[in-house]
């Protein structure tokens, strides 16, 4: 009778363990909420905006429309709410529709993501931006699905294997892999060639018009750069607003950057008006 109570009390302990929520590091959190907040810049098409710029109450709940050429692309619900958003994926799936491309379902996911890039994503950055989207207020807020006028493709490639980190050191290096599957900058300043696809012979060379606007060229252009975990920035060029709530460009969408606070904390009314354009 005793070994039967121990063997169920073992059996209940152990499916405690595999029901409880996966623990994140501090460092994982932190490295994931300065990938998404900031580098990122995930709430630019992800977060709805009305009047007053970006919804608090909804930060990362989707409903955004971005109106390109491709049609319009409804921004998912990626808080974890397990009705509405993603709370009910795994963090394989996750990872997989960020760099793959791929929904839960199986179902191909179309534009303005930038898959090609994202397919580059460190295993330890993918992850820690897994670990802080657990870690974030889930917002039930329904939307409905993108309705593209082109076909999407079959497939962004074959299924991504293991990704290993960046070489730190060699700072021209690093800084590629910032500005390339992390910040998508070149998704932007990189003209398109036939097929609407990043001519990888001109990066950041020349404008690409998106939605009415072109980005510039970087080579000769000083961007806008904010410091992680703070709400200023200095600009060493001017840089035109985003556009109105509602308006098309989706390059705009993506490269205004999102003040930072700490997790939790409202923004001061001062920065919730909309913000300016990182191009």
């Amino acid at each position: 009778m005793l070994y039967t109570v121990i063997a169920v009390l073992i059996t209940l302990f152990a499916l405690g363990a595999w029901l409880a929520p996966p623990r994140h590091s501090p460092a994982q959190v932190e490295r994931g909420q300065y990938l998404v907040e900031v580098l990122g810049a995930c709430g630019n098409c992800h977060t709805p905006r009305d009047e007053h710029g970006e919804i608090d109450a909804k930060h990362l709940a989707g409903g955004l429309e971005i109106r390109e050429s491709f049609g319009v692309a409804v921004a998912p619900n990626i808080t974890p709410d397990r009705e509405t958003g993603l709370g009910r994926w795994s963090d394989a799936e996750i990872v997989r529709a960020i760099r793959e491309g791929r929904s839960r379902d199986g179902r191909v996911l179309g534009p303005p993501m930038p898959f090609h890039l994202y397919r580059r994503l460190s295993d330890r950055d993918v992850q820690a931006v897994v670990r802080y989207l657990r870690t974030i207020p889930p917002v039930r807020n329904a939307v409905g699905p993108s309705r593209y006028t082109v076909p999407l493709p079959a497939t962004y490639g074959p299924p991504v294997g293991r990704v290993g980190e960046p070489d730190r050191s060699n700072l021209v290096a690093y800084g590629e892999y910032l500005a390339g599957p992390v910040a998508h900058c070149m998704d932007c300043h990189t003209p398109r060639g036939a097929g609407g696809r990043a001519d990888a012979g001109r990066l950041v060379a020349e404008a690409w018009r998106s939605g009415g606007r072109g980005a510039p060229a970087t080579r000769r252009t000083s961007l806008r750069t904010r410091r992680p975990g703070s709400a200023g920035s200095t600009t060493a060029s001017s840089s035109p607003p985003c556009t109105a709530p509602g308006a098309t460009g989706s390059a705009c969408y993506r490269r205004c950057r999102r003040p930072t606070t700490p997790a939790g904390s409202p923004r001061p009314t001062s920065e919730r008006s909309s913000p300016t354009c990182a191009h």
